[in-house]
């Protein structure tokens, strides 16, 4: 006997009853919060690791800079003692020309070249002073920024540390609520799961709908109008705050159970027994 077993037809999310819809949303908004309260306990690490990632891509690009820069001053430093030392070959040259000149007008000449080389080599010698001191500020510079790019390797290794430690206390819960939170959004449509989405991300505590509580929206504890109020429980469309746009849901429907505490009553003053009344009159 060939037994034939039907495949279950997947419900489109947009045939879903508001009911469903809603309920549905509240449930990603559930596990949502729980992957948000996981990273709290995070902390501030993810944000400190990074700073220090970037602290010290800076401090690595400043010391290449600076490696570079120093490099060419080198360069700089060692054309313009060339420079010098040509010029002091000639300068030794023309000194010699002197002596066997024949009119004055070589003479000038000489002297003019020998002025020229010797004013020449005082700058260049000038520009050496100036390059020895720029280099010798940039590695200083740059011995400090070693320093400092050493401090922040072992601070980020410390931090990346901390935070290993706390994903791999956490990674399998978030990753068994991330597969489910993907599973439940394969059932809300994508316009309504769009705009819970939009809504999560501009509310400061992630809240993309909530519950009625104590005739209050609960993101933004603004009182709902009872007519609204009626509307939420009918749970025949969906309704957003007109305050802060989160979309409302009723407790019972989300699962929660409210348990309305009675107001502190004023002690009752006990009212004279009768019989006591009657000997306060006698007497």
């Amino acid at each position: 006997m060939i037994i034939t077993m039907a495949k279950e037809k997947v419900k489109d999310p947009a045939e879903l009853s508001v009911e469903e819809k809603l309920k549905n949303l509240y449930s990603l908004q559930t596990m949502l919060s729980e992957i948000d309260k996981i990273k709290t306990l995070r902390g501030e690490l993810p944000l400190e690791v990074q700073d220090l990632e970037d602290e010290i891509e800076g401090l690595t690009t400043r010391i290449e800079k600076m490696t570079s820069e120093i490099e060419s001053l080198k360069a700089e430093i060692s054309e313009r003692n060339a420079v010098i030392n040509t010029n002091k070959a000639n300068i030794e040259r023309y000194k010699e020309q002197i002596d066997s000149v024949r009119n004055n007008r070589e003479y000038d000449n000489l002297t003019k070249q020998i002025e020229y080389a010797e004013l020449d080599n005082q700058l260049h010698e000038k520009k050496i002073g100036e390059a020895k001191a720029l280099m010798a500020a940039r590695t200083e510079e740059m011995a400090t920024s070693n320093e400092q790019l050493g401090e922040r390797r072992t601070d980020l290794e410390i931090k990346k540390s901390e935070l290993d430690e706390i994903i791999s206390e956490t990674k399998a819960e978030e990753d068994k609520l991330r597969e489910k939170a993907k599973n439940v959004e394969l059932t809300i449509e994508p316009r309504l799961l769009s705009a819970f989405k939009r809504i999560r991300k501009n509310s400061r505590n992630g809240l993309g709908i909530v519950y009625v509580q104590r005739d209050a929206c609960g993101g933004c504890f603004n009182k709902i109008p009872p007519q609204r109020q009626l509307d939420i429980r009918m749970r025949k469309k969906i309704i957003v705050c007109e305050y802060c746009g989160r979309i409302m849901i009723d407790p019972e429907l989300a699962g929660v159970n409210l348990e309305t505490k009675p107001a502190d009553e004023k002690p009752k003053r006990k009212r004279p027994s009768r019989r006591k009344t009657d000997e306060a009159a006698e007497a």
